[in-house]
């Protein structure tokens, strides 16, 4: 069962400080994703319909909350932001178009810009090659992200028996995708390199 942040705020009180503006993740987040993260109702249609909040920490509209508290290390050690598969199922059903994949994004970002805690298992692995590889292909390459995840986890064999039925339901792609402006990918892999180091 999913743990309920909200309740453990109650005995674990959340500080709000007087820090400049500048220096709140909530700013931060709203540079680096574009969105206006303050204009959440917290109608919780986001985590309704989210398909990972329940086998996560937290939900999408924790995550607003405590962004709108400041309550910054908190929401940096939370695994949803590992966990968020940008299916943006949320940004459907969100009245004020808060797009949260974007916000996930953004989030993953200043969480290895600040080293952050990272989540038991292997999601930041996964993020990490799936980016690879649309960085590579100008889109993702699954079976590339596949492959080297099970290099980099020693999981070689396991789960092989399910390749053949998902290949012969179309999938998967064995060859890499084709028609993707893969210049334009990398430029802007490029640009948030810089921006990060600034």
């Amino acid at each position: 069962m999913r743990r309920n942040i909200f309740q453990e705020t109650r005995h674990m009180p959340i500080r709000i400080t007087n820090a400049k503006t500048e220096d709140r993740l909530l700013n931060r987040v709203t540079d680096l994703s574009g969105i206006a993260v303050d204009t959440c109702l917290q109608c919780r249609k986001c985590s309704n319909g989210c398909p990972v909040a329940r086998h996560s920490d937290s939900s999408p509209s924790e995550i607003i909350r405590l962004l709108q508290l400041h309550a910054d290390s908190r929401v940096l050690d939370l695994d949803m932001i590992w966990a968020c598969a940008s299916c943006e199922t949320c940004y459907g059903r969100c009245p004020m178009k808060i797009n949260m994949a974007d916000v996930m994004d953004s989030l993953r970002v200043v969480a290895v810009e600040k080293g952050a805690k990272k989540p038991a298992g292997n999601m930041p692995l996964m993020n990490r090659l799936l980016t690879g590889t649309m960085n590579r292909f100008g889109r993702t390459y699954d079976l590339a992200a596949m492959m080297l995840y099970k290099a980099g986890t020693f999981t070689y064999l396991r789960d092989t028996s399910k390749f053949p039925m998902i290949l012969s339901k179309g999938k998967i792609a064995l060859l890499p995708p084709r028609g993707a402006d893969t210049k334009t990918v990398r430029r802007i892999f490029k640009k948030l390199k810089s921006a990060r180091k600034k």
